[in-house]
């Protein structure tokens, strides 16, 4: 029987008052199995950010339930919903947000070092080998390609082993040819760790690559 590592319920989110408020999520409700690769698909301004951000708990419902991993997130205190964002949620992002004074390994250790842990260094090992960047991991940002970022920044999604990985438009600022490299590496890594992944995309040749697929317009899922 498959395990629910992610069950978000009615989840609402408006934004503004009046006739200015924008209805980022209307009455949002998904699951998600452990280890499976699901795509949110929707255009720009269909809610699918917001989603994202809700589900990492970077962002408050107005209304609604998320449970990961067993555990009502928003019944948390700021304290335990940071402890979240650390511990239960790996973040990748269009744009790399890897610290320029740092190394590789530095940058990939952050979510350890925020919460007081020390790395296991055989999974770090093998994740860079993994990632190909075994042989990087004491470059700074500005001494690697736009493609290697990507997966320093993958690396440091993982590192902590959380219960779930949030990509938003992960291949969005990357060419074609390191984009599709990018997306396969993603695809594979998570399967070798049994790693759960959600990502988001206006890209439907990208979304085709998930487990399994989920449309949202004007803050519904609609398919």
């Amino acid at each position: 029987m498959s395990e629910i590592i992610l069950k978000a319920e009615n989840l609402v989110k408006t934004y503004g008052k009046g006739e200015a408020a924008v209805h980022a999520l209307n009455d949002v409700s998904l699951e998600v199995e452990k280890g499976e690769f699901l795509a949110v698909v929707g255009q720009s301004g269909s809610g699918k950010s917001t989603l994202l951000h809700i589900l990492g708990a970077m962002d408050t419902p107005d209304s609604g339930k998320l449970t990961v991993d067993g555990e009502d997130v928003f019944s948390y205190n700021d304290d335990k919903l940071a402890e979240y964002r650390r511990r239960k949620a790996g973040f990748v992002f269009q744009f790399f947000n890897l610290l320029p004074v740092m190394t590789a390994k530095e940058n990939i250790l952050i979510p350890l070092s925020l919460d007081g842990q020390k790395a296991d260094e055989e999974y770090l090992e093998d994740l860079a080998v993994t990632m190909g960047i075994d042989d990087r991991l004491s470059h700074y940002p500005h001494q690697l390609s736009g493609g290697q970022q990507q997966r320093v920044a993958i690396a440091r999604a993982m590192i902590a082993k959380p219960a779930v990985i949030l990509a938003d438009e992960p291949t969005g600022n990357l060419d074609s040819a390191s984009g599709a490299e990018i997306l396969s590496l993603l695809k594979s890594t998570m399967k070798k760790y049994g790693q759960t992944l959600i990502l988001i995309t206006h890209d439907m040749s990208i979304a085709a690559k998930a487990d399994r697929t989920v449309t949202i317009k004007d803050g519904k899922i609609v398919g």
